[in-house]
């Protein structure tokens, strides 16, 4: 078997044996707590640019199946994990996971100490690497280069090319415009499943474009990289906002529309990516365990409350986990709804985003 290696940009190196794809891929080096759900990861477009690291050490006991895909394909630059496992056991298994890494050309590294990565990343935050199999070392130009790296252009990269429509399970009862950046595919499953039909649009549609669509709704997806990257989506949002239209975002849909209500966002030590964080609703004073997939976060203190209020803070940081907006039918999560961590806490959140379009449509019928 061939080795493999990770080489972090403070110089630390990590030997283990190859899997998946052999080859050499640079990103920013995470890790994801999640003791299950390695598929979804995997194929989540929001790890656009990262080396992920699972901290659970048997990766790949179930293998891979053809009903848990996030999206079209895999989207993570490296994985890693203390081990991977060659013979899984499940009814649903159509691949093992070292058969779909190589099918997706994602270079795998498994035999390290995942915990000591961890620490490294915990205590000195993420970090740029680089992951090789034997054979295919770095040169000094490619360390210089991983040392530089940055994730650009993240929501360019994987939002959709073109308009495409997602019917509702049975009959239509609302039609929504969902701005792909870099969305997951169980967002779309939940409202389908709530009698939504589904207009997905790239991520730089313009908002003219969207209000003339006849939409009931506007979901902003989950999505990678730097939020204040995406300069024209916050400027697109504030003339969406401007048109009263019920709006609900998850994840960077959350941070670009903290951004588009003049709050700034800042980049964290090491993220939050797991199914296990502790959620606060200050409203009803509940906790919800959920799912969390970023690396930046909305800071508290610059949220306007003429504008908008902080509704959701995370047990373990305090960093923001979702905003209400004042006045308007507008409200946004850092974490998953469309994820079953707890096993479904938070899922009451699409229907709540329907309620405002109802109340939506009452309104304005009260009008004519």
């Amino acid at each position: 078997m061939k080795k493999a290696f990770l080489l972090l940009a403070d110089g630390t190196l990590f030997e283990g044996t190859a899997c998946g794809y052999e080859g050499q891929s640079t990103g920013e080096v995470v890790f994801n707590t999640g003791m299950a759900g390695y598929q979804e990861v995997l194929t989540d477009p929001s790890y656009y640019g990262q080396i992920v690291t699972m901290t659970y050490p048997l990766v790949g006991n179930y293998g891979i199946n053809f009903e848990d895909y996030e999206s079209h394909k895999s989207w993570v630059s490296g994985f890693i994990m203390r081990e991977i496992c060659e013979y899984p056991s499940n009814w649903r298994c159509r691949h093992t996971l070292d058969h779909y890494l190589k099918s997706q050309k994602v270079v795998g590294l498994a035999g390290i100490d995942t915990r000591r990565l961890t620490r490294i990343l915990r205590n000195s935050g993420v970090m740029n690497g680089i992951i090789y199999t034997e054979g295919h070392e770095p040169d000094a130009a490619a360390i210089a280069a991983m040392k530089a790296y940055v994730v650009r252009d993240a929501v360019k990269t994987v939002t959709s090319a073109q308009e495409s429509i997602c019917k509702a399970d049975g009959e239509t009862k609302y039609h929504i415009a969902l701005l792909d950046f870099g969305v997951k595919y169980n967002i779309e499953r939940e409202l389908q499943s709530r009698g939504c039909e589904v207009t997905v649009l790239p991520g730089d549609t313009a908002p003219e474009a969207i209000l003339s669509g006849g939409y009931d709704g506007i979901m902003l997806t989950n999505g990678p990289g730097d939020p204040a990257e995406n300069v024209q989506i916050v400027e697109n949002l504030k003339v969406l906002l401007e048109s009263n239209i019920p709006m609900f975002g998850i994840c960077l849909g959350h941070q670009l529309m903290a951004l588009a209500i003049g709050a700034k966002t800042h980049k964290m030590r090491f993220g939050h990516r797991g199914v296990n964080h502790p959620v606060k609703d200050l409203d009803t004073d509940r906790t919800y365990i959920t799912s969390q997939n970023h690396g930046y976060a909305v800071v508290g203190e610059s949220v306007d409350p003429s504008i908008a209020r902080v509704r959701y803070v995370n047990l373990n940081d305090g960093s923001v986990e979702g905003i209400e907006h004042i006045g308007r039918p507008v409200f946004t999560v850092q974490f998953h709804p469309e994820v079953c961590p707890g096993p479904m806490d938070t899922s009451f959140l699409f229907d709540r985003f329907l309620s405002n379009i109802d109340q939506a449509k009452g309104d304005a019928a009260k009008c004519l």
